[in-house]
């Protein structure tokens, strides 16, 4: 995914503050990693190196697998890309743990870690509000299933005060019948 963005960053470059060569140099200094062979590959390289992991709090994918790999060499950065959601390997790395757990393992955190929270893949409130006023009817009910529990609290207060529409945050399991 963050290959593909950042094609479009590349092909849209007239829409961001950097020029198109700026944009060609920064994608030429980084490796991009796209196939299971490519990530087996950027294992077995050592650093000093920066990995930069997209938003999905380093729960899954082949990002475990290179914080396994890079997070115990302090030669090595670990730059996560927008909110790290509390409970996650993300949010515990950028608070400053020591250790982490994969695949039943404890793996020292001796590399840099940084957070670039401006990157959030996530509209705000405000773009999120911009979208939905474009709708020629508002829905039955508008239902937040994302989100922090008092932000999601927060936006639902303010759609329902600044659209005047039904808003609700579903509890877990619960079930909507949408027609």
């Amino acid at each position: 995914m963050a290959t593909d963005v950042t094609r479009l960053y590349q092909t849209y470059w007239k829409e961001h503050r950097l020029s198109a060569e700026d944009y060609r140099a920064a994608c030429q200094v980084a490796e991009f990693v796209n196939s299971p062979d490519d990530s087996k590959a950027l294992n077995e390289k050592r650093g000093p190196m920066i990995i930069i992991s997209a938003s999905g709090m380093a729960t899954g994918g082949r990002v475990v697998h290179h914080l396994r790999a890079f997070a115990p060499d302090p030669r090595n950065m670990v730059l996560f890309t927008g909110f790290q959601a509390g409970g996650t390997r993300g949010a515990a790395m950028v608070a400053g743990a020591k250790s982490i757990r994969i695949h039943g393992q404890d793996i020292p955190v001796r590399a840099e870690v940084a957070n670039l929270e401006t990157l959030s893949a996530h509209a705000d409130y405000t773009e999120i509000l911009g979208w939905l006023r474009m709708f020629r009817e508002p829905p039955r009910n508008t239902y937040l299933t994302h989100g922090e529990p008092h932000a999601a609290d927060q936006l639902r207060q303010h759609i329902e005060r600044t659209l005047r529409w039904k808003c609700s945050i579903p509890d877990y399991k619960d079930t909507v019948t949408v027609a």
